[in-house]
């Protein structure tokens, strides 16, 4: 029996009594059509996406900003899924220094390999198209070693899953994803739909970022991991933009808008799911890349800025404080220790070398301690700030 169905699929009563959306499949039909206000914001998240790639043209050393916006993008990824850790603590994990134990440790452990597992699909894109494949390979990625290791990472489920409230079961649930013979449907569907441009180029396209709001929105609905597929479904956002040669760099990121639009977001997908409403959701999608994009050429403006200033003020204090500087915008939390196997001068000159640093406003000890101190390079770090 189907309870409901629109252009985005159809609610299917299962023989155990609980009701499961099996998605239509991609692209749909009739085909999603833009109403004045979405042309437009068509073109304006396509102009910020213009900007984006090319201030990142202009940033001295891109790699570095891209890494800490990714840790950005991590943090704030894996706060919707109600992991908590901070930029400090993935940084000095990532150095092998392991934060607290327990739930600190293990939210730490978490978002590191989030990072890990776009910069993986990042170097895999240059040798394997994005495909259940590669999807799969990420997903393994990210789910190595942490809560979650248990729910076969790489792996497509073979279990029906739902989604709901804790305690929630399959018929109380606020979504159930499509039984597992219709799940492997619509992901042999899914991946057409993402080879599509490649194998048939002749054929009329969506513009990528309408692309990236059906694949986006299809992944969410498939649901086809036991664990991990909100954050999975937003690190392809990123992934697509860079397959299809929109930005070069995986800059944008969509989590802090739909972190703040948490019930919108939630609705819009579900206004597809029943209604159909490609349009509403495809008009959200847009407005976030706008958003998200304009943000991130703010804070590459800002970075820009500020090595320069931060720069011209070491510059003044001495060749020690100069090569300092350049060694903290790649580790910007360091020790004495540190600084003085990496200055190559004996202790008292690089303690003397980051104290001008810190009397200078651009770092902060962070310990109270007067032995085993540790300085933050707050001033860059604060750049990268995420949202409580």
């Amino acid at each position: 029996m189907e309870a409901m169905a629109s252009r985005a699929g159809r609610t299917v009563a299962q023989a155990t009594g609980y009701l499961a959306f099996v998605p239509a499949p991609l692209p749909p039909e009739p085909s999603v059509q833009l109403d004045p206000e979405g042309t437009d914001l068509l073109s304006r998240a396509d102009q910020a996406l213009g900007k984006l790639e090319g201030i990142a043209t202009l940033l001295p050393n891109p790699d570095l900003f891209v890494g800490m916006y990714v840790r950005k993008e991590a943090l704030l990824s894996s706060q919707i899924e109600g992991i908590d850790s901070t930029l400090d603590e993935v940084i000095r994990f990532e150095e092998g220094d392991e934060p607290a134990e327990g739930k600190r440790l293990h939210d730490t452990a978490e978002v590191v390999n989030y990072v890990r597992a776009l910069n993986y699909g990042m170097r895999r894109l240059a040798e394997l198209p994005l495909s259940l494949r590669l999807i799969r390979e990420i997903h393994a990625e990210l789910m190595h070693g942490v809560r979650g290791e248990n729910k076969a990472p790489g792996e497509f489920r073979v279990t029906q899953n739902w989604i709901g409230a804790k305690g929630a079961n399959l018929s109380t649930a606020s979504f159930v994803p499509p039984p597992v013979p219709d799940m492997n449907a619509a992901l042999d569907n899914f991946e057409k739909f993402l080879h599509e441009r490649r194998e048939h180029p002749g054929r009329p396209q969506y513009p990528v970022i309408l692309e990236c709001a059906l694949v986006h929105a299809q992944f969410e609905t498939i649901h086809p991991f036991l664990d991990g597929n909100g954050r999975l479904g937003r690190l392809l956002i990123a992934l697509l933009l860079h397959e299809r040669g929109v930005l070069l760099k995986p800059l944008l990121y969509l989590s802090l808008y739909l972190k703040g639009n948490r019930l919108e977001y939630y609705d819009r997908l579900t206004a597809v799911r029943k209604n159909g409403d490609w349009e509403g959701w495809s008009k959200f999608f847009l407005r976030g890349v706008e958003q998200t994009a304009l943000e991130a050429v703010e804070t590459a403006r800002k970075v820009i800025a500020f090595r320069e200033q931060a720069m011209r003020t070491a510059s003044a204090l001495g060749a020690n404080e100069s090569k300092l500087i350049e060694f903290l915008f790649a580790h910007p939390l360091t020790d004495i220790q540190t600084v003085e196997k990496h200055l190559d001068v004996v202790y008292n000159t690089a303690a003397a070398a980051i104290r001008r640093l810190e009397s200078a406003g651009l770092v902060k000890e962070t310990t109270g301690r007067r032995r085993s101190r540790v300085y933050r390079f707050s001033t860059y770090l604060d750049l990268f700030e995420v949202p409580a």
